[in-house]
């Protein structure tokens, strides 16, 4: 088990039995709002798909109070049913990635501005008590049944309201899914195996493809976000990365997945500055942090299913 990372199966829970009646690996990503799913952990998706792996993409909101963030977007009829807009550019990137995909039936909370910042909107996803805003999961974990879950770090990656609690809610499905007294009316038990927390947006993978677009007498987009700020010593927390799946030949997949998401990529925006074969030259991988595990580990690895695929009978 990892040192770094430990977790235990529930009481009784037969973890030998659940895995190897299993007829195929199974990874679940859990997102807040349609579109994070193709900007973080989406190649990674795209590769295991391809493997063979069953991916189920659990998507809390419909990304309804979300900005439009492609001008070319900023239309009447799209602004007029932004919701209904976002489901289908979420459908389109789904079938690009070859995942299947649930929404799991909460209200977008937005992104509060302002100081003080206001309150958020009655009835939303980050408002809702705990056990109600993870039932939906638990039942979708027991479902499907997933040997690992994907999802963001305590600070949801960025502190939007709505990838905090996306955090909480896939914890306690985590911890919560094996345990037959616990959402007692969501399914039989099911215990996932890993929880890892991706570390998509880090320092170390920015200043790499910063140095080599360099060297290569190319542009960089990263030198504002590189420079030194005055408030670097109370940075946030970066997760240390103790997983890093090689998954460059499923860049243009991953961005062909965003590129769906119109109204929220811009295609002459950021996301795209920096060349494919830059990319998979300086930093070919995907990077997650193992957060919590029930099977012996590795402290590198490069599959997110070291440990489980040995105990799995196909």
């Amino acid at each position: 088990m990892s040192a770094t990372s430990p977790s235990t199966a529930q009481p009784g829970y037969d973890l030998v039995a659940s895995v190897a009646e299993s007829k195929a690996l199974r990874l679940m990503a859990v997102h807040a709002h349609p579109d994070d799913e193709s900007s973080k952990g989406a190649a990674t998706m795209a590769k295991y798909v391809r493997e063979g792996v069953e991916v189920l993409v659990c998507t809390l909101t419909g990304g309804e109070r979300g900005d439009i963030l492609n001008k070319a977007m900023e239309r009447p009829e799209v602004l007029a049913n932004l919701p209904a807009v976002r489901r289908a550019e979420m459908d389109r990137a789904r079938e690009i990635l070859g995942v299947e995909q649930r929404f799991l039936g909460f209200v977008d909370s937005g992104l509060p501005q302002g100081d003080p910042l206001p309150p958020l909107p009655e009835g939303c996803f980050a408002v809702q008590p705990l056990e109600v805003a993870a039932r939906p999961l638990v039942k979708a974990v027991r479902e499907f049944r997933p040997h690992v879950l994907l999802t963001y770090d305590e600070n949801g990656g960025y502190p939007h309201p709505d990838h905090i609690m996306t955090h909480r809610v896939s914890v306690e499905a985590f911890e919560a899914a094996a345990d037959p007294e616990r959402y007692a009316d969501c399914g039989d038990p099911w215990q996932p195996l890993k929880l890892y927390y991706f570390v998509t947006f880090h320092r170390a993978k920015f200043t790499a493809l910063h140095e080599r677009l360099l060297e290569l007498g190319l542009p960089s987009p990263y030198e504002e976000r590189l420079a030194p700020r005055p408030d670097d010593a109370e940075a946030r927390k970066e997760f240390e990365i103790t997983a890093r799946v090689h998954c460059g030949d499923y860049f243009e997949v991953r961005d062909q997945a965003l590129l769906a998401h119109e109204t929220q990529v811009d295609p002459n925006g950021g996301w795209f500055a920096c060349p494919v074969s830059v990319q998979r030259e300086a930093w070919p991988t995907e990077d997650y942090h193992l957060a919590r595990s029930i099977v012996d580990t590795v402290d590198q690895e490069d599959d997110l299913f070291a440990g489980i695929r040995e105990k799995v009978r196909f």
